[in-house]
């Protein structure tokens, strides 16, 4: 049966068990749930494993840190001095995270990553295929192959096991399987042979959970096409009612996504009265990920207006986590905000496209940007937005179509067109995109008042007609997006 809820994820670790100085207090071990108490936040989901440990004194798996003394870095030893100075106190870490939660008034799930395996060995690891390291774009593909090989009876049996535990040993509302951390679980070229054995597990487990009267989520991949390539066949998950709720996702990298291609999943569980709810990720930028840019949380613009996207689309729910820490009154109005699809719908929204990542590009979650162009080149960049131009004209006061070109020079003869119309009569400003390297790309904002986009899907067309003579090189469109205000 479909519910709506709002879901907050704390991994256990870089908010909470990584940060405090043992010994705990009990502020410190309720700091997960007390943060996010008083929002629309009405289930808290909760990692409670690593691949080399267990977040809790588990009788089938191995506690964190628990194998591996004395430990070298200080963030291991505070994780598993904190859990230890629970325990002295006769406290289980988990319970006391599951008491806080009830006591708020909130569903707690517990989440497992079914990569993982502590004490893992070479021979349950899922390999990187030839294809993918022998192919130099696809450098960091081995981030995606870094769990345990289900085609494995031991480990199969090992997430039973935890999984088993968590259900019927904890006073948990529900399990969740987290399908995303590691991305394969069989050998690639296995992987849709197997979809069985997979599904098989699943059914185990949620057997399990119905006849303790607990709830079976599932954190999948975007695609289906990704989810079968992986050993993942959830639309049978869904056909046979294994499943209460799907949330899709993918780890790597953490950008927010407005435009996730998840209607054929909302579709699929929908039919079968299952329940979808939308990720939001928590960034705008990712350091690393270009040239003068660091890591930046998504403004409250933006991710309401993923969340807008999201509801349009037909999700039951949000689903959010790794917000800037501590959680402070911005953050707390996010949360309170993306629980109410209409007072979504009525805020300023910021969309923006997300940008390519080579290994996720390589086995199917795409991005468009950024793109290069060469003189005569045409490209086309679709984006979605969710606000109802024609139903809402009397209140939008503004529509910002923003364009962060690199290389470009005021000189260069460069079309725009919206959905076909062209915007050389719209109003058009510019402004530095870098404040490190200001000469070396620009934003074009382009004042949109005759030519709009409509709601849903929309395309923006380029067109690089030619440079000065004495000027060569291509230009690289980094950035589209669209800022819609109310008055």
């Amino acid at each position: 049966m479909r519910k709506q809820r709002t879901i907050y994820f704390n991994d256990a670790r870089h908010y909470y068990l990584f940060v405090f100085e043992p010994p705990m207090t009990m502020e410190d071990a309720w700091l997960p749930i007390d943060e996010v108490a008083g929002t629309s936040v009405d289930t808290f989901v909760y990692g409670v494993e690593r691949s080399d440990g267990l977040f809790y004194p588990s009788k089938v798996g191995t506690m964190f840190g628990d194998d591996r003394n004395p430990l070298t870095e200080a963030y291991e030893w505070r994780t598993w001095k904190n859990m230890k100075s629970l325990m002295d106190r006769g406290l289980d870490p988990l319970t006391v995270l599951i008491d806080r939660a009830h006591e708020k008034k909130i569903d707690f799930i517990a989440s497992l990553r079914m990569g993982g395996y502590a004490g893992l060995k070479d021979e349950h690891r899922v390999p990187v295929p030839e294809k993918f390291a022998s192919d130099p774009n696809m450098a960091g593909t081995s981030l995606l192959f870094k769990g345990a090989d289900h085609g494995h009876q031991e480990v199969r049996d090992y997430n039973f096991a935890v999984a088993k535990e968590l259900i019927e040993d904890y006073a948990t509302d529900g399990i969740e399987l987290d399908f995303i951390f590691s991305t394969f679980y069989f050998k690639y070229e296995e992987a849709r042979d197997n979809l069985p054995i997979m599904t098989d597990l699943v059914k185990r487990i949620s057997e399990m959970a119905r006849k303790a009267g607990k709830i079976l989520g599932v954190r999948v991949l975007p695609t289906e096409e990704m989810c079968l390539n992986a050993g993942l066949d959830v639309r049978t998950w869904l056909n046979d009612g294994l499943v209460d709720y799907v949330a899709p996702i993918t780890y790597h990298p953490f950008y927010l996504d407005g435009d996730m291609p998840i209607e054929w999943l909302i579709e699929a569980a929908h039919e079968a009265d299952t329940s979808v709810y939308g990720f939001l990720h928590p960034y705008y930028d990712v350091e690393d990920d270009r040239r003068f840019h660091d890591s930046t949380h998504a403004t409250p613009e933006m991710v309401r207006a993923a969340a807008a996207n999201n509801f349009v689309k037909g999700v039951d729910g949000q689903y959010a986590w790794f917000l800037k820490w501590p959680l402070g009154d911005v953050e707390r109005g996010i949360l309170t905000e993306i629980g109410d699809a209409e007072q979504v719908a009525k805020g300023k929204k910021h969309y923006f496209l997300r940008r390519r990542f080579e290994p996720m590009a390589g086995i199917g979650y795409d991005g468009v940007l950024p793109v290069p162009m060469s003189i005569g080149d045409e490209v086309s960049l679709p984006f979605y937005v969710s606000d109802d131009f024609e139903k809402n004209a009397e209140r939008i006061s503004q529509v910002l179509l923003k364009v962060n070109v690199d290389n470009m020079v005021d000189d260069d003869n460069v079309d725009f067109l919206l959905n076909g119309e062209s915007l050389a009569n719209e109003q058009r400003t510019r402004s530095l995109a870098k404040h490190v390297a200001p000469y070396q790309s620009m934003w074009l904002d382009f004042h949109l008042e005759n030519v709009r986009p409509r709601k849903g899907r929309n395309e923006l067309t380029v067109r690089f007609n030619g440079r000065p003579e004495d000027l060569q090189g291509q230009i690289i469109i980094d950035d589209l997006e669209v800022v819609v205000e109310y008055g």
